[in-house]
């Protein structure tokens, strides 16, 4: 046996061997094995993705076929064909980056392939060795990786322990010259909240303190014009470095940071994803930026997504289900893995693609199923969601 088979039958005898599934899809349902079901797990928060009418693909199309709204020729649609700083930067990039201030209020943006490149490239660029970062014990991998590949001290804290966060600034703040706070704002796998308010208010407390947050589960779904959690609770102007992403709500692909003009210059000149890396082709950037033109204007979707959200939660509640969810990701613990796998089949048999999620993505011993509830969802399936769950959770021990 070698090491690969081995590590491999280690994964499947734990229940954690993860497969690429294939599907088609046919709006918010799939099919896939033979089984048409509901889609909840995708991040296709409000519905956008699979509606046809919002989408109206067509006339995209026949607008981008004529120009870019920004000038960009026709012949250099489809593909940027280098990076940002040679000849990756076209008038659609600039013009979605400004349309971002204008939503935001903030004074700069900048935008990156994809979420991954943007939390792994800015803190390395951002700090040195005698820099400190403050990291949420739940912050997205790929955060953990943009940690691991820079050169500050890691200290993680307890997740959403704002106590240990401030006595831990207190004891760094005699120390180091700098202090970053990361966090997501919804917390990816929990859908819990963090106190964005609190973390502000750290931050004027204690100087040489930076707030770094990511919203990529908040943007389009939370804010008066979509724009997330902090600008719900109004400390937008309070975060250095406030990241969101275009592939989930927006229901496009890429990433971007808002910031203070010096820092996007200073990005521009450091961070090795954006250096490196070919820029986001024209096409797909016109795309975004129409979602985010219309974006203040989908509170429709965003009224109908925190409906379908709060009936779930309190459907679980009234089941005696602790959930710590205060949105649309809404976790159903199972604790062991192949319990999880056994809750995820029953609920696919009974209509509901719903997925187990493992370790290492969760800590050993919360392994459970994500519900990620979508603005599309009907009052009907959701109910009929809620008792799913009921049985899955009560009537079938074993998920049978």
């Amino acid at each position: 046996m070698t090491w690969f088979s081995e590590k491999l039958e280690a994964l499947r005898s734990s229940g954690n061997l993860r497969q690429l599934p294939e599907m088609k899809h046919q709006g918010r349902y799939s099919v896939t094995g033979g089984r048409r079901m509901l889609n909840l797990s995708s991040n296709d928060y409000l519905g956008l993705a699979t509606d046809p009418e919002m989408l109206l693909m067509r006339d995209f199309m026949q607008e981008a076929g004529r120009s870019c709204a920004g000038g960009v020729p026709e012949d250099c649609l489809l593909g940027s064909s280098s990076s940002r700083l040679l000849t990756g930067t076209f008038d659609v990039h600039s013009a979605l980056e400004h349309t971002l201030c204008r939503l935001s209020g903030r004074q700069a943006a900048l935008v990156f392939g994809s979420g991954y490149h943007m939390n792994a490239g800015i803190l390395p660029a951002v700090v040195d060795a005698s820099s400190v970062i403050l990291s949420d014990k739940l912050v997205h991998a790929s955060i953990i990786d943009g940690i691991r590949l820079s050169s500050a001290r890691s200290v993680r804290f307890r997740h959403q322990d704002m106590g240990q966060l401030e006595e831990l600034v207190k004891k760094y703040s005699m120390e180091c010259s700098r202090i970053i706070i990361v966090t997501e704002s919804i917390f990816s796998m929990d859908g819990d909240l963090a106190d964005l308010r609190f973390l502000a208010g750290l931050k004027k407390r204690y100087p040489g303190v930076m707030l770094y947050v990511d919203e990529a589960h908040a943007v389009g779904v939370r804010g008066e014009t979509g724009m997330g959690l902090a600008q719900e609770l109004g400390v937008m102007q309070d975060i250095d470095f406030l990241c969101g992403t275009f592939g989930k709500a927006i229901a496009s692909v890429g990433a971007y940071v808002l910031c203070d003009s010096e820092i996007r210059e200073y990005l521009v000149n450091r961070m090795r994803p954006l250096i490196f890396s070919t820029a986001l082709p024209p096409l797909n950037v016109l795309w975004t930026l129409r979602v985010m033109e219309n974006l203040p204007a989908m509170d429709h979707r965003r009224e109908r997504l925190a409906a379908n959200s709060l009936y779930l939660r309190k459907s679980l509640a009234s089941l005696g289900v602790v959930c710590p969810s205060g949105s649309h990701i809404i976790p159903v613990m199972a604790g062991d893995s192949r319990r999880a796998v056994e809750m995820a089949d029953f609920m696919q048999r009974h209509g509901f693609y719903l997925l187990p999620i493992r370790p290492p993505t969760v800590p050993e011993g919360t392994a459970r199923l994500r519900v990620s509830l979508t603005a599309a969802v009907t009052d009907r399936e959701v109910a009929g969601l809620a008792a799913a769950l009921e049985e899955v959770l009560h009537g079938h021990p074993a998920g049978k």
